[in-house]
């Protein structure tokens, strides 16, 4: 586990060398064995490779990783950009299972986040978070970023954003049995995860409206 996590911290860490290298490799074995596939195996896997090898990364240490925490001590802008966003490299200390910390680095367009999703959250520095590594090579981690507390406060906000939606559609009408129901089924859904007692009353006050308006 320890081999496999070092090579895809390789991988997914410096691209740029992995594309050399899967040339070198593949092209002396082309070389060697007169098989010319061996060479153009080599320029999928490259592509393959800086499309999807922080994604293997997150899976893999996810899967197969301990939990610990991390926290980042230096995030510096560069003048690189991806999708017109500046790429961050970033400094971090790991907690291993001993209690000591061991200093790692990523950047924007390196480091792993699970769960795997079109989207690249980093945590803010000076604030520990949980991640997942492979003991005995602690420096190449997996963010969970949904078990961080800025995780956990986004997917708080987004689940609140129908109740939001609804409250402001009954609020314009209070006599529209549409707008009721639909505010019934946005908080009925965010009780369900959230144990709020001021929505739970607003919920009972709904049913209650509803049914005198039938």
């Amino acid at each position: 586990m320890v081999l496999i996590s070092k090579i895809l911290f390789f991988t997914s860490h410096h691209g740029f060398y992995t594309v050399i290298l899967l040339f070198l490799i593949l092209g002396s074995l082309s070389y060697l064995t007169r098989k010319i596939w061996f060479l153009v195996l080599a320029l999928p896997l490259s592509i393959l490779n800086g499309l999807c090898g922080q994604f293997l990364n997150a899976w893999f240490l996810n899967k197969y990783g301990v939990e610990s925490t991390a926290i980042i001590t230096s995030d510096v802008e560069t003048n690189s950009t991806l999708n017109e966003m500046y790429i961050h490299d970033y400094e971090a200390v790991v907690k291993k299972q001993d209690g000591k910390y061991i200093s790692t680095f990523f950047s924007t367009t390196s480091a792993s986040i699970y769960p795997i999703e079109n989207a690249i959250r980093i945590p803010r520095t000076e604030i520990s978070f949980p991640v997942k590594y492979i003991p005995g090579y602690e420096k190449n981690i997996v963010i969970l970023y949904n078990e961080s507390e800025e995780g956990k406060a986004l997917i708080k906000y987004s689940k609140l954003a129908p109740v939001n939606s609804a409250r402001i559609k009954y609020e314009a009408d209070r006599t529209n049995k549409v707008f009721i129901a639909e505010y019934i089924v946005a908080l009925e859904a965010y009780t369900a995860s959230y144990d709020d007692e001021n929505y739970k009353m607003k919920l009972e006050e709904l049913k209650e409206e509803l049914k005198q308006l039938k």
